[in-house]
């Protein structure tokens, strides 16, 4: 079934990829910062940890509909994720999403300043090309005759 499989390749690709920008809106501009993705397909979400003194807490508060945007520019592999997000001190699933990258900026999970990020997804768009070096041959063919290049699987997906 082509939407189970679509669903499966925006997971797969997240997961892989692991690291997202993050777009908030914040007095009518659109702000992103790089952020560390937990994806829990089975919970539809995506959890984040953040800092309770971050602006983007803030800036979701105000505006809660965000964008993950997920790129492996070397496998020409993308995912673009919009859904809604809230923060919360959820102690024990701060636990849970504590890792080693994560003592960069606190020294253990029970720091008292962070704070779980949650996404929960409306929808997902992804771009699946073969790699970069099959995508110049496409596109140089391309450019040669008249045909557009086929660069691979690029689909729209309800979450």
């Amino acid at each position: 079934m082509k939407d189970t499989d679509d669903l499966e390749t925006v997971w797969n690709l997240a997961e892989k990829i692991g690291f997202c920008m993050l777009t908030t809106q914040t007095s009518g501009h659109l702000r992103a910062r790089p952020m560390a993705a937990h994806a829990e397909r089975l919970e539809n979400t995506f959890y984040f940890l953040t800092d309770v003194d971050g602006h983007k807490d803030e800036e979701i508060a105000q505006s809660p509909q965000v964008c993950l945007a997920f790129a492996d520019s070397k496998g020409q592999k993308y995912v673009s994720v919009s859904g809604l997000a809230e923060v919360s001190n959820d102690r024990e699933r701060i636990k849970e999403l504590w890792s080693t990258p994560a003592k960069a900026w606190w020294d253990s999970p029970d720091d008292p300043s962070i704070r779980v990020l949650k996404v929960t997804p409306f929808f997902a768009e992804y771009w699946n090309s073969p790699g970069t070096i099959v995508s110049y041959i496409k596109m140089a063919a391309a450019a040669l005759g008249s045909a557009k290049p086929d660069m691979g699987d690029n689909e729209k997906v309800d979450l």
